[in-house]
């Protein structure tokens, strides 16, 4: 497995060794470096990131400030030469906490953690039924069974279920990294739909149930591929 990786870090040399670490390890991608944390908002709204190496103390946002308006922030790794902020920082979830200069030892331990952590979470993707979601200030168990579909909705999603409708502040993309795609499809922009709870297909539109979803003009032939693939019955 490769895990997609950025720096962010406003000092030169402290990038550059990094960026040397990431280089030396075979499962890592460096994907973008960044001197000022809102450079690298469009990397991380629009590329698959899976690690961050985040510095704290930079001149025109503190790290710890950037995670915390993130609303489903990559793992991360705190890399830091001061180490007051490191409760702080476990408390945001933060993978590991590096202090300055770190040696390539303490920059392997780290990243193994992470490997180990998306080993685990792929494992479990595969081996369970169900998810949990944060709803507010519960987290509600979703069994892929019951998955409906999926709708965004500004800065945040609605999960349709066959017992009721859940409202959660994640990102879209973030739901349809984590969905099975053997089992949902994206079909258009703002839509990802279980393919097992298809009803019916015409023209351009998917109906399950009393909902009907318009596809994507523009990826319609393949949509329907994926939908149909090995499932139409044909004369």
């Amino acid at each position: 497995m490769k895990i997609n990786c950025v720096v962010i870090d406003d000092e030169p040399l402290a990038r550059k060794g990094l960026i040397n670490f990431i280089n030396e390890v075979s499962f890592l991608s460096l994907k973008a470096e960044f001197a000022n944390p809102l450079d690298a908002l469009n990397c991380l709204k629009e590329e698959q990131i899976d690690l961050i190496f985040l510095d704290i103390q930079m001149p025109k946002m503190n790290g710890i400030a950037f995670l915390k308006t993130l609303p489903n922030p990559p793992l991360t790794i705190i890399t830091t030469a001061f180490p007051n902020h490191a409760i702080e920082g476990f408390e945001l979830n933060v993978m590991d906490y590096l202090i300055k200069p770190i040696p390539f030892e303490r920059f392997l331990k780290a990243v193994n953690k992470a490997k180990d952590y998306f080993e685990l979470k792929a494992q479990a993707k595969q081996q369970v039924d169900y998810f949990f979601i944060k709803c507010e200030n519960r987290f509600e168990k979703i069994l892929y069974d019951d998955l409906l579909y999926v709708e965004a909705l500004q800065n945040y999603v609605v999960l349709h279920t066959v017992h009721k409708r859940l409202v959660s502040y994640l990102t879209f993309k973030s739901v349809e990294e984590y969905l099975p795609s053997n089992q949902f499809l994206k079909v258009q922009k703002s839509f990802i739909v279980a393919l097992a709870k298809i009803d019916s297909i015409e023209g351009n539109e998917i109906k399950i149930g009393r909902q009907a979803i318009a596809i994507s003009r523009s990826n319609k032939d393949e949509i329907l591929n994926s939908i149909l693939k090995n499932k139409l019955l044909k004369r």
